[in-house]
């Protein structure tokens, strides 16, 4: 089944971008979006910053909660990654359409670097913000050379590479960061200004000592599984490479485009039907920034991707936003997903962090004949079929269906951790066992956490152990496993807590394998589903609850095996959630886990498709599963099953699970 066609945008209903073009329905069946909408909504952008402009154009200090590097260093931000979006709207158009950007950028060029302005910039010292903006500035200086760098006076080409200079023998984040250090210094070189070749050499050896295979990088040690992958690990080496030219070595730059070409082939599968990007990982409020390797690898000529199926992914990704109120009524993008909700941020996030989105329109570098964009879109491939991806350098597996366009995140992976002895935290974006492109994780104050996709034992208060450090266990097919350590508030002694998740369509069954002191509550929750509207409903029968939205996405939890007794139940939160102000998350508690290792197997299914919602229904008297025959020939004790869903399980004497799933498909979990 194929996803419901996507309407085309009427401009009249984007109050937030009014010079919208007319949709294009020959050329873009799908979005209705051509180059024409990407350079308008950029141009809407660059537009609506000129009020929050410093006397000399060297910074931009928008409205909104400052970053932990303060509002001089905001400022720099808001000129840099604007700056980024302006190079790539000038060099687009070869400088015919844009004489009043390229004023505008010379002269906060001028200003910002010249030390008696009083809209000065802060220098480039160790591991300080400025070190991102540099690289931001040294793309933009060398995509927008025949127009501003060439023009401009010796004295301010002087004071620019000064500045940009900082980097040389300064200590850089060991993370993405080493990557700002190679593309400020090879602008450097390029410039003939004075550089380090082996600071450049030692930062992109650093990248492979990152690579975990299969076109992904972790940012940094540790496993750190992200859409850094996306607007930084794969970008950036495309962009130096754009740099360096015959300085570059060939061999590496090949070596780059392979894997980004690999990645791309993963990437594709991370945006639903609507548009919208799995909302997984930290600095989520660079949004459709997630596009930008789509661009990259056609700009390096490093993509497995037909020109239709990029454009039709990046336009959907871009318009998704659009509807939503992205950018706000002023033209700003504002610390968010959609609405302002500083929870998607981090302490380094300040009002103009949102524009790292800039590196989404790198695809105007491409000339407008390009066949990127004059191809007919092409649909992506949630739209063409049910997709099952297992990928095991990050430990994830997704699962997507077409006829609801939702792409589903398994995560058995990607903790965010620094390696041992480093503590073990939570993070929701990235301790929850799934995500998804149609929710987002509860977020509500710390040190609360939500029950949302998550398995825990509870402490007589009910405080909910973390999941902490991830430990692998293995992706393959239709199955992805990993196991924590699940320490009691107040006991310091961990636990183990060994889950599999096997998936089919839009089913999840979890099998959880949970050692814990006898008479300790469980708790285990399906996805948190969120509305603007009105409070999404919450229904509950024995063994199961779902959570429904008002446009009937619905979240279902049920236990098939091992829940006796237990509490069905939907919590509701207000404010917690990224994409909607009321959200409701269905969760089961067991009442007390029996001692040393307890068998749970959970049913979870998210899912907008009626067939499958009113096959989970929650209402009358559960079926049963008492007379079940085992490998040993036993009878095992009963439990509820979801009625008519057609998901069944037979757990044997030797703890293997079999897993029936509604069309017949059986799967097995030793």
């Amino acid at each position: 089944m194929s996803a419901p066609h996507v309407s085309l945008p009427d401009p009249t209903h984007l109050p937030n971008l009014p010079r919208l073009p007319p949709a294009e329905p020959l050329t873009s069946p799908v979005t209705g979006w051509t180059r024409a909408h990407w350079e308008a909504v950029a141009d809407r952008l660059l537009d609506a910053l000129t009020p929050y402009a410093s006397p000399g154009l060297a910074q931009y200090r928008l409205p909104g909660r400052p970053s932990h590097s303060g509002p001089w260093s905001d400022g720099l931000e808001g000129f840099a990654r604007s700056f980024l979006l302006a190079a790539f709207r000038i060099a687009g158009s070869g400088g015919r359409e844009t004489p009043g950007l390229i004023e505008r950028y010379a002269a906060g060029l001028a200003s910002g670097t010249d030390p008696r302005s009083p809209d000065h910039w802060p220098p480039v010292t160790d591991r300080s913000q400025p070190m991102v903006e540099a690289a931001s500035v040294a793309i933009a200086l060398h995509e927008t050379r025949p127009w501003i760098w060439d023009r401009l006076d010796d004295r301010v080409r002087q004071r620019i590479a000064d500045w940009l200079g900082g980097f040389l023998g300064a200590v850089v984040n060991d993370s993405n960061w080493r990557l700002f250090q190679v593309i400020t210094e090879e602008f450097l070189a390029s410039v003939g200004a004075p550089h380090s070749r082996a600071e450049i050499d030692a930062g992109l050896a650093r990248l492979e000592d990152w690579y975990r295979g299969d076109g992904w990088y972790t940012d940094g040690d540790g496993r750190k599984f992200d859409y850094y992958n996306a607007w930084a690990l794969h970008l950036y080496p495309v962009l130096w490479a754009r740099i360096a030219g015959p300085r570059a070595d060939p061999l590496l730059v090949a070596g780059h485009r392979a894997r980004l070409r690999t990645f791309l082939h993963d990437h594709q599968h991370f945006f639903g039907g609507d548009g919208a990007p799995v909302h997984q990982g930290r600095s989520l409020t660079y949004r459709f920034g997630t596009t930008a390797p789509l661009w990259a690898g056609v700009l390096a000529d490093a993509t497995p991707l037909p020109p239709g199926r990029t454009r039709r992914l990046a336009s959907g990704a871009l318009r998704h936003f659009a509807e939503r109120g992205v950018p706000d009524e002023r033209g700003l993008l504002t610390l968010g997903w959609y609405r302002p909700f500083l929870p998607v941020t981090q302490r380094y996030s300040g009002p103009a962090s949102p524009y790292w989105a800039s590196k989404a329109f790198l695809g105007l570098l491409l000339p407008a004949d390009h066949p990127v964009w004059t191809a007919p879109e092409e649909p992506g491939p949630v739209e063409t079929g049910d997709v099952r991806l297992a990928l095991p350098a990050p430990g994830w597996l997704l699962h997507s269906t077409a006829a609801d366009g939702i792409v589903r995140l398994v995560n058995h992976g990607s903790d965010r951790l620094p390696p041992p002895p480093a503590a073990a935290d939570d993070s929701p974006h990235y301790a929850r066992l799934a995500y998804s492109s149609a929710t987002a994780p509860e977020t509500p104050p710390a040190p609360h956490t939500g029950p949302d996709n998550h398995i825990a034992l509870l402490a007589p208060d009910g405080t909910p152990t973390r999941r902490g450090r991830i430990h692998p266990l293995a992706v393959e097919g239709a199955r992805a496993a990993s196991w924590h350590r699940a320490v009691l508030p107040g006991s310091g002694e961990g636990h183990r807590v060994e889950t599999v998740s096997v998936v089919h369509g839009p089913w999840e069954v979890r099998v959880h394998r949970v050692d814990a002191p006898p008479g300790t509550p469980v708790r285990e929750g399906g996805w948190a589903v969120a509305d603007d509207t009105a409070p999404p409903l919450g229904r509950t029968g024995p063994g199961r609850a779902l959570a429904r939205r008002t446009d009937g996405l619905t979240s279902t939890i049920v236990g098939l095996h091992g829940w006796l007794d237990a509490r069905a139940a939907v919590a509701h939160a207000a404010g917690a959630n990224a994409y909607g102000h009321h959200s409701a998350t269905p969760y089961l508690t067991l009442p007390a886990h029996p001692g040393g290792t307890h068998l749970l197997v959970t049913l979870v299914v998210l899912s907008s498709d009626p067939e499958v919602n009113g096959d989970l229904n929650v209402n009358g008297d559960p079926e049963r599963n008492g007379d079940r025959e085992t490998n040993g020939g036993r009878k095992t004790n009963g439990d509820p099953y979801a009625r008519g869903s057609g998901t069944r399980v037979r757990v044997a004497v030797s703890g293997e699970v079999e897993i029936r799933f509604p069309d017949g498909t059986r799967e097995r979990v030793p």
